[in-house]
């Protein structure tokens, strides 16, 4: 994998070492995650955050372990970093920092008193919802350590504060229960029992959200550190709180090594596919219902287009296919009016997508198509029947294909149904009703497979190929556009008419335009003029922008609060996931393409640490935005490198 090692001119500078973030999983959609620098700069930040019933209902639970070392002269110096509602950074632990290091996955950090170096990993138990956070005697000593913990227990969308009843903190041996929701466990604990009050999120301030919390301090742990080589381990977990993990050497360990096989599985050409094929792990999460796919850490919970798009970077590009199998049966029985549901992290099942159906028939050819898999093509066959049917026959929101050419259209008042789903006060921030590109390309393509399928099966396809042949040859005439691109939507409804009213054909230059070239069964054979226009507008170092400069409502800051961004959100931002078709049709019309990775292999090492981020602002220098690790981002481009 890369190397990824920061010093002590990094981690002690809060504007580089906290805006670099960690993440480790516990393969249920729980994590543990902070920066290199030790600050919490997020209201998600924490070493135990635990998943509930879905991989979204995620409750904060262990905040952080406060270090702090009392040598041999008494004096006692802190390791631990706060932000506080004052604007003051106290303890600053990162001061003392030289090393961060990323190793098989596992952050570790190192700090110098002096002769004195102590280092502390972070590790979870896979499968399990808990964290083991080990300290080891570097150099120099004898010294105590102590380790203060602090606890809430809250959801992780949210904060708590001491105006309302403290943590139930409950003595158990070797350490506490907290809230009767989870335990933690180590050396010589003594219980406390104080709010800390004000603790600062800057990157929640920075998004418009409330940015502060009180902690809970619940007692400390403490340990002597004598020799090199000597531990003092904490674990924490939820779950069944009797039974105790074991050893918290024996979980970091045993997530090296996990980490290791899971690289191997994936058979990687270089250190940058090893180190995305780990990245991916952490995507690909067990629950009740089998695999399913967390879209982002650390806010997103599972979405079946986000899942569809990353399925063949995620499963099939990682040796995950036996799983992958599991997770495309699980949502084929979610379909309901041949629409696959999209998500459930509104509290809720959600039907309101045009395209997430069409790429889990892209899903299951892929998947068909790499295993040979033809067992469950002839299984779930009569499913994805339903949705050609359903989408003629005309489902929810306007989804339907128009008899007069055969081409998908849709819309709803109120309704963002493609991957451009931003609303800003319940209204739509792009629309895109009537025939959006990429979902016609994904028609399609989807068309295509599925007769491809069906006659692996011996089904006859023949309406399958009819259907398919009119549906390309109307794409061939109304999407490409004088400008030397193709039209984002065509018989769009007009601005100032109403849904149904007069309509035109949107020429904004977008990126959406990419499927039409890239999918397996595109519409169109790539145009090397067109994509170079494609390019000159929308291509950044981290990929394509969501619209081109210049263009009426383009936005260049993903920044600000909840409506400046999502207003910004498909306005002009990056989105990195969309380097995946930019270089299929790139390679379909035989232009260069290694180029086009060199900006976002850096960026494994800018952001979320080993992963690839949600979005980036539209302007130079194209700072990263969103979710720090963001599954359709690393799917793609584990897909495309390889």
């Amino acid at each position: 994998m890369i190397d990824i090692r920061f010093g002590s001119q990094v981690c002690g500078q809060l504007s580089s070492g906290a805006t670099r973030e960690w993440l480790v999983t516990d393969g249920l959609g729980g994590y543990a995650m902070g920066t290199v620098s030790g600050l919490r700069t997020r209201r998600y930040h924490g070493l135990l955050v635990v998943a509930g019933e879905t991989p979204a209902s995620r409750r904060v639970g262990l905040v952080s372990l406060d270090p702090a070392v009392l040598l041999p002269s008494g004096a006692r110096v802190r390791l631990g970093a706060h932000e506080w509602a004052s604007g003051v950074v106290d303890p600053p632990g990162f001061e003392l920092l030289e090393q961060f290091t990323l190793v098989d996955g596992v952050p570790r950090w190192r700090w110098r008193i002096g002769d004195v170096v102590i280092e502390r990993e972070v590790a979870m138990r896979h499968g399990y919802r808990c964290v083991a956070v080990v300290h080891r005697l570097v150099a120099g000593g004898p010294v105590r350590l102590e380790l203060a913990a602090a606890c809430t227990w809250r959801d992780a969308h949210g904060e708590r504060r001491a105006d309302g009843p403290a943590p139930r903190v409950e003595p158990v041996a070797g350490g506490a229960v907290v809230e009767g929701a989870f335990r933690l466990a180590g050396p010589d604990w003594t219980p406390a029992g104080q709010w800390w009050l004000g603790v600062h999120h800057r990157e929640e301030a920075a998004r418009g959200l409330p940015p502060s919390e009180d902690l809970w301090y619940a007692g400390r742990f403490a340990g002597a550190l004598e020799h090199p080589g000597d531990t003092v381990s904490v674990l924490a977990w939820a779950g069944d709180l009797a039974e105790e993990p074991p050893p918290a050497t024996e979980v970091v360990a045993a997530a090296r090594a996990r980490n290791r096989r899971v690289v191997a599985a994936a058979a990687p050409a270089d250190e940058v596919t090893a180190t995305l094929a780990l990245a991916a792990d952490a995507f690909v999460v067990s629950t009740g219902r089998g695999p399913d796919v967390v879209a982002g850490y650390p806010w997103f919970g599972a979405w079946s287009r986000d899942t569809m798009i990353s399925y063949e970077g995620l499963f099939l590009a990682t040796g995950r296919a036996d799983e992958g199998r599991e997770l495309l049966r699980s949502y084929a029985a979610t379909l309901s009016q041949g629409m696959l549901a999209n998500t459930a992290d509104t509290g809720r099942v959600e039907y309101n997508t045009v395209d997430g159906t069409l790429w889990f028939l892209h899903a299951v050819r892929r998947h068909v198509a790499v295993t040979g898999d033809t067992d469950l093509a002839a299984e779930l066959l009569p499913a994805l029947r339903t949705v050609v049917d359903a989408h003629l026959a005309g489902t929810r929101y306007g989804i339907a294909v128009d008899p007069a050419d055969g081409l998908l259209t849709s819309g709803a008042p109120g309704a963002a149904l493609t991957w451009m789903d931003a609303r800003v006060h319940g209204v739509p921030v792009t629309p895109r009703a009537g025939k959006p590109v990429e979902v016609n390309a994904l028609w399609i393509n989807g068309l295509a497979g599925l007769a491809e399928l069906s006659e692996l099966a011996g089904r006859d396809a023949t309406e399958l190929r009819r259907l398919h042949e009119r549906a390309t040859a109307a794409f061939r005439d109304r999407f490409p556009a004088p400008t030397g691109w193709l039209y984002d939507v065509v018989d769009a409804p007009a601005p100032a008419y109403p849904l149904g009213a007069e309509r035109h054909d949107d020429d904004l230059l977008r990126p959406n335009q990419l499927l039409a070239w890239s999918l397996p069964y595109a519409p169109l054979e790539p145009d090397p003029a067109a994509l170079r226009r494609v390019a000159a507008g929308l291509l950044t170092p981290l990929g394509p922008r969501s619209l081109a400069p210049g263009s009426p409502g383009f936005v260049g800051w993903h920044r600000g609060g909840p409506a400046e961004r999502d207003g910004a959100y498909h306005q002009g931002t990056v989105w990195p996931w969309l380097l995946g078709p930019f270089v299929d049709a790139c390679r379909r019309a035989g232009l260069p393409v290694d180029d086009l990775f060199v900006g976002v292999e850096a960026h494994l090492a800018e952001y979320g640490l080993g992963s690839v981020s949600e979005t980036a602002d539209a302007d130079a220098p194209h700072r990263a935005t969103g979710c720090p690790f963001q599954a359709w981002s690393v799917a793609e481009l584990l897909r495309v490198r390889r």
